[in-house]
């Protein structure tokens, strides 16, 4: 298993000590074709009431860029034990993002979402841009964004 993924799996399973299965799942992040940069992305959990729970990735290696994905950035505090290990390049207009993790089974079905923030320098930051409820039932279903995000899928 990569570092990254370890380090979530162990928070994940950390945050809820009582829960230890956890199955695979594939996040599929398809730029839109918009102009300008690279797009920044963090790619987040929430609970039922949208307060964030932890990061599942970030895409963009410029670190003082991040206050620009707003409520990841208000929601973690941008404080880098919460992302560190989980940060990628950023992603380019017409490009697909594609993420292999573990989550916690008890996520599933329980009100949980995946939220995605994006911005490009020199253009509109879009807060949730995805907001994607994590159901056994949405699995496989695309979600539009409404920004630099074309679409957002999942898959178990």
């Amino acid at each position: 298993m990569k570092q990254p993924l370890l380090t979530l799996v162990l928070a994940v399973v950390l945050a809820f000590p009582a829960l230890a299965l956890a199955r695979e799942v594939t996040l599929t992040t398809q730029m839109a074709n918009y102009r300008g940069d690279g797009a920044y992305l963090a790619l987040y959990l929430t609970d039922s009431n949208g307060v964030y729970k932890g990061t599942l990735w970030i895409a963009g290696g410029k670190r003082k860029y991040y206050e620009h994905l707003r409520d990841w950035a208000r929601g973690s505090r941008m404080n880098p034990a919460d992302y560190d290990g989980l940060t990628g390049a950023s992603v380019t207009r017409g490009r697909t993002l594609r993420i292999t993790l573990d989550l916690d089974d008890s996520l599933l079905d329980s009100g949980h979402e995946i939220r995605i923030d994006s911005a490009v320098e020199d253009l509109r930051d879009n807060r949730s841009d995805v907001v994607a409820p994590l159901t056994t039932e949405g699995a496989g279903n695309p979600i539009s964004g409404r920004g630099y995000v074309e679409s957002f899928t999942y898959e178990f």
